[in-house]
């Protein structure tokens, strides 16, 4: 049976008030293509999960988000993401601020159905002063050790971005890290992916490309095929992030109106306006991974 669906009826099974994980690492192959639709939805109330990029920033720009939990929100080269740090500063949504390893613990533990892990992360730090309701707990053994219980970050549906799936849900994520997108999958009640590219099977594969299998398909409850879905982030061994529009991006935040004008120039229009809008696909499989 086919779990093969559009951006839209995946956006229609949203709802308010969820808490929605995001996967992809920054400016790196985030599910931007569905982050789009949700744009031009009506949804609202949000939890968002993240390690974060412009997927964060935008939707906090739309007035999607109430509450957000995330490791870091940045475009890499731009540190903080824009939009995001206005409504960091204007405290116009709730926050939970981890560092990545908490936030990876968290997801794991929700993974595990557990209700928390125990950890030494976090000790000592602000951690701790600004997640009053974090709570500690006693090693049950000799050494009596007080760890911080890390709560499970239990996600409603989790959002994440491959390079190539198959219309029974199993995915091929490649590139040198797959920044904890299984983590996402295994802590969500509902995984909705997005691909590069759509076949019949990964069976027919290179036996090699399917350790890229990261996690169980029995997770995935929809399949939309995305090309160039994860612009203006990376999509490893696709095409790069797309360093002069997220730089026009940002810039946008501090204009007057700048928001709404971004969001009519490149979103409004759907997905095949916002490719035209642009450059197009030659321009963005044009664009060269980042180096480090």
């Amino acid at each position: 049976m086919t779990k093969e669906m559009n951006l839209k009826s995946v956006v229609a099974e949203l709802r308010d008030g969820m808490t929605i994980g995001i996967g992809g690492w920054g400016p790196r192959r985030k599910p931007m293509s569905l982050i789009r639709e949700i744009l031009r939805s009506d949804l609202k109330d949000l939890t968002l999960v993240a390690y974060g990029g412009p997927e964060i920033g935008m939707l906090c720009a739309a007035g999607k988000v109430k509450k957000l939990i995330y490791g870091f929100v940045s475009l890499d080269v731009i540190p903080i993401e824009p939009y995001f740090r206005k409504a960091r500063e204007a405290g116009t949504v709730d926050v939970v601020e981890l560092d990545e390893g908490l936030l990876l613990i968290g997801l794991r533990a929700a993974g595990h159905n557990v209700p928390f892990l125990p950890t030494r992360v976090g000790l000592g730090s602000a951690v701790m002063t600004n997640n009053p309701d974090f709570k500690t707990v006693t090693s049950p053994y000799d050494d009596g050790e007080v760890l911080l219980a890390m709560p499970a970050l239990k996600l409603d549906v989790a959002l994440i971005h491959v390079n190539k799936a198959d219309r029974n849900g199993n995915t091929l994520t490649f590139g040198p890290d797959p920044y904890f997108d299984d983590l996402f999958a295994r802590a969500a009640g509902t995984v909705y992916v997005t691909t590069e590219e759509l076949l019949d099977s990964i069976a027919s594969e290179n036996p090699e490309d399917l350790k890229a299998n990261l996690f169980e398909p029995y997770y995935v409850k929809g399949v939309v095929s995305a090309p160039l879905g994860a612009h203006p982030t990376a999509s490893h061994y696709g095409y790069g992030w797309d360093l002069p529009h997220l730089k026009a991006y940002s810039a946008s935040a501090g204009e007057e109106s700048g928001w709404s004008a971004y969001f009519d120039k490149h979103i409004a229009g759907g997905e095949d306006g916002y490719i035209a809008s642009v450059g197009g696909e030659g321009q963005i499989r044009a664009l060269p991974l980042p180096t480090f």
